[in-house]
């Protein structure tokens, strides 16, 4: 099977929950998973709550936040664009540990035979 990568292309924190979701899924399968925030998504680094959290609370289903922990508890790559981080203001020594930086042309060329899904 092959890996995974997703591009969440917006800094919507619900998409992000998804392609976390899914990507530590396939890393529970012992799959390579990757999460590329791409543009202003790479702010989402800063504050991924959603206004779902509190609801997803209530009914047992992990936040933003718990789930960008479970993921990297998996090895599921999450990369930041470095342009993005330009855009909302961060830097790389301001992100989460473990979160490494990259541009969409390195997300591509290391690509190999990943699936290649939008979020």
């Amino acid at each position: 099977m092959p890996g995974l990568t997703l591009i969440v292309a917006t800094a919507d924190p619900d998409r992000f929950h998804a392609a976390l979701s899914l990507a530590a899924a396939n890393a529970a399968l012992g799959e390579r998973s990757r999460i590329f925030l791409q543009g202003e998504a790479a702010g989402l680094l800063r504050d991924a709550s959603s206004p779902a959290d509190a609801e997803r609370t209530r009914h047992g289903v992990p936040t933003v936040v718990q789930l960008l922990e479970e993921a990297r508890a998996l090895d599921v790559a999450i990369i930041a664009c470095q342009s993005g981080l330009a855009l909302c203001g961060l830097s790389a020594d301001s992100l989460p540990e473990g979160v490494t930086t990259a541009g969409l042309v390195q997300i591509l060329s290391t690509r190999g035979d990943d699936q290649l899904v939008f979020a």
